[in-house]
């Protein structure tokens, strides 16, 4: 049995990009490891069951599948960006079984290895019967979705200088093409993930609803709006308790004349 414990470490290492201030950029490490739990829900699920999923192999396949994006994401070597921006997914699914072979050759059996580099390289195969491979895709699908969806559109988006005012325009623009429907009749393999996907849909366009309505001011507008209808008409006289906010000076009150 592989150890776990080591071969996080190691991914650690391999995901953490460096940024331009030189202090390490933890984004993925924590995408990896919350892309593994999504694995191990769902292979618990009715709908994976009944096949014989290989947990270990996938943990690790999860843990190393944006491996080989990390390795070109490098903020501090613009030539490394560069390449990246020319790479397609299946380069990068082929650099991370590579890394995963140079970084874990001691540490998992030759079986082991073939069904890791195997996982990763066909999480991105719309057409692959690898259960563990399904698993995988569904996993980091589900990850694009809700709040962390959400998270993840606005790092993108701070990264590359842009505002809310951006984020809203990217959105309505996803909306009209039927983005998000497309992703979730095609992006999924199995029905119980797509419709918690569809759940957090849900929460991110209640999400992205609210954000419009404040980057406008609209709910400062209907505050405003019930104040006036709530106020008292004008033209009255306030006599009585208002005296006493009058100014004092010296102990004394004056009224402006």
């Amino acid at each position: 049995m592989a150890n776990l414990g080591v071969i996080q470490e190691i991914s650690d290492q391999v995901l953490a990009v460096p940024t331009i201030k030189g202090t390490p950029d933890r984004y993925l490490i924590d995408r990896a490891r919350r892309v593994m739990r999504h694995c191990g829900s769902i292979a618990r699920l009715p709908d994976t069951q009944r096949f014989q999923v290989d947990q270990e192999c996938l943990n690790i396949a999860a843990l190393f599948r944006d491996a080989g994006f990390a390795r070109y994401a490098n903020q501090e070597d613009r030539a490394a960006r560069m390449v990246l921006a020319d790479l397609t997914d299946e380069d990068l699914r082929d650099f991370s079984a590579q890394i995963i072979q140079e970084k874990l050759q001691e540490l998992i059996n030759p079986r082991q290895m073939e069904r890791v580099c195997s996982i990763v390289i066909e999480s991105g195969n719309r057409s692959t019967t690898l259960i563990e491979a399904m698993i995988l895709s569904d996993a980091r699908n589900l990850d694009d979705m809700g709040a962390v969806g959400i998270f993840n559109e606005f790092r993108r988006y701070v990264v590359h200088g842009r505002g809310a005012s951006d984020a809203l325009v990217s959105w309505k623009r996803k909306i009209e093409y039927d983005y998000w429907s497309a992703r979730l009749r095609e992006s999924f393999r199995f029905d119980s993930v797509r419709e918690l996907a569809r759940r957090r849909l849900k929460t991110a366009e209640e999400f992205m609803e609210s954000l419009e309505r404040e980057n406008k001011a609209g709910d400062l507008e209907e505050m405003l709006m019930e104040q006036q209808l709530a106020a008292p008409e004008t033209g009255t006289t306030r006599t009585g308790p208002a005296q006493s906010r009058l100014p004092q000076i010296n102990g004394r009150k004056y009224v402006k004349v």
